[in-house]
């Protein structure tokens, strides 16, 4: 599917967490399951770590109209 947007950006590494493109008007962008993310990143570090880099690495960085975003499901 990633495929069909090849101008989004994508995160090198976070294929499986990858839940698909968001749209709006002037708008559109790769979603990550955000504790996919964590998890990816626990791989290399420990959970505290992880979420410390994903707060100010991933979710806290800009770099244009097609940065990627993260959903953090709710439990029904």
């Amino acid at each position: 599917m990633i495929e069909e947007y090849p101008d989004l950006l994508k995160l090198d590494g976070f294929d499986d967490a990858i839940i698909g493109v968001v749209q709006r008007i002037g708008l559109q962008a790769i979603c990550y399951d955000t504790h996919k993310v964590i998890e990816i990143l626990m791989k290399d570090m420990s959970e505290e770590d992880a979420w410390d880099y994903y707060s100010y690495n991933m979710l806290g960085a800009y770099v244009g109209e097609s940065t990627p975003v993260f959903l953090e499901r709710m439990e029904p």
